[in-house]
């Protein structure tokens, strides 16, 4: 009588068994991504909402909220300011007086992008600490000509209650000082999400 130690069927179907773990191991190690349906993460109509606020941006005075921290070589002779580099945390409030209610901070930068123009390439962020809003955000990247009577800028996702967040922001100048630089900035900012 074989041994059952060696029985052919035996091997066989230990190495069947050892093949079918390898192949589900390997099956499952590479998957990193999977559809989901939208109602798996709870959302559930998309909504709009509309979003107006002043953004103070000082680069003047002993607590200035914009700071260059990048400039071009002294070379550089255009009067774009092109290559300058500007980090903010600028308040946002409800109305154009500094003083009035801070709803959030934009926080990111802008760099001067443009060799023929006033141009700026705007990435920041939109923090809320007011209200309902408080803790989301909305991130905005895009081009904005300063001296357009309206820039738009994309909104490129947010956080929050602006989770899956996309839509447009429109920026029209209040005052703006040659002198000191300082400016604000009226804001129409245009949020779907859900």
């Amino acid at each position: 009588m074989a041994n059952p130690k060696h029985s052919p069927s035996v091997l066989v179907l230990f190495l069947v068994l050892l093949l079918l773990s390898i192949a589900a191991s390997v099956a499952n190690s590479d998957v990193f991504s999977k559809s989901l349906s939208p109602s798996a993460l709870e959302l559930k109509h998309e909504k709009l909402t509309h979003l107006h606020f002043y953004f103070q941006d000082i680069l003047s005075g002993k607590i200035p909220t914009a700071i260059r921290v990048a400039q071009a070589p002294t070379t550089n002779t255009s009067s774009t300011f092109f290559g300058a580099v500007n980090i903010i945390d600028d308040p946002l409030t409800v109305t154009p007086n500094i003083n009035s209610t801070l709803v959030g901070r934009a926080q990111g930068l802008y760099a001067l992008s443009s060799q023929e123009e006033a141009s700026l390439m705007m990435v920041m962020t939109f923090s809320f600490l007011e209200g309902k809003y408080n803790g989301s955000t909305v991130s905005v990247l895009g081009r904005n000509p300063p001296f357009n009577k309206v820039r738009e800028m994309p909104i490129v996702g947010g956080s929050g209650i602006f989770r899956f967040a996309r839509g447009y922001a429109q920026a029209r100048t209040n005052t703006f000082n040659l002198t000191t630089g300082d400016a604000c900035i009226e804001y129409n900012v245009y949020v779907l999400h859900y």
